[in-house]
C-alpha cells in the first residue's frame, strides 16, 4: 500500500513539474505605437520585459522568458515574399517572438 501511495505522489509531482513548464512562443506584429515599446521588444532591451509579461500574462501565462526580433523568412507562410503585395514602409514586415511560460 505504501508503494502505490509513493508511485501516486511521484506520478502527481511529474504532471505538476510537467504542467509548470509549458511554454509558447507568440509571433507578433512589431507596430509603432509612438512609446517605443515594439523597439525595447524589437531590440530585446529590458525595457521591453514589462511589455512582454504582460502579453504573457494577458495569454494565461505567469511570464515572459524571451523577447526579441524576428526576422520575415524565419515565419514560415506569414508573409508573401515578392510581387505587388510586398510590404514597404517603417515597421512593415517586422515581428516579436514572446516566449511565455506558465
Amino acid at each position: 500500500m505504501r508503494l502505490s501511495s509513493a508511485l501516486l505522489a511521484s506520478a502527481l509531482l511529474l504532471a505538476a513539474s510537467a504542467a509548470s513548464a509549458d511554454s509558447r512562443v507568440f509571433i507578433v506584429a512589431n507596430q509603432a505605437d509612438g512609446y517605443g515599446v515594439d523597439e525595447c521588444l524589437a531590440r530585446g532591451d529590458k525595457c521591453g520585459a514589462h511589455a512582454a509579461r504582460s502579453y504573457c500574462q494577458s495569454r494565461e501565462f505567469a511570464q515572459a522568458t524571451a523577447y526579441r526580433r524576428v526576422d520575415p523568412d524565419e515565419v514560415t507562410g506569414a508573409v508573401p515574399s515578392g510581387g505587388v503585395d510586398k510590404c514597404s514602409g517603417h515597421g512593415c514586415g517586422e515581428y516579436v517572438a514572446i516566449t511565455c511560460q506558465r
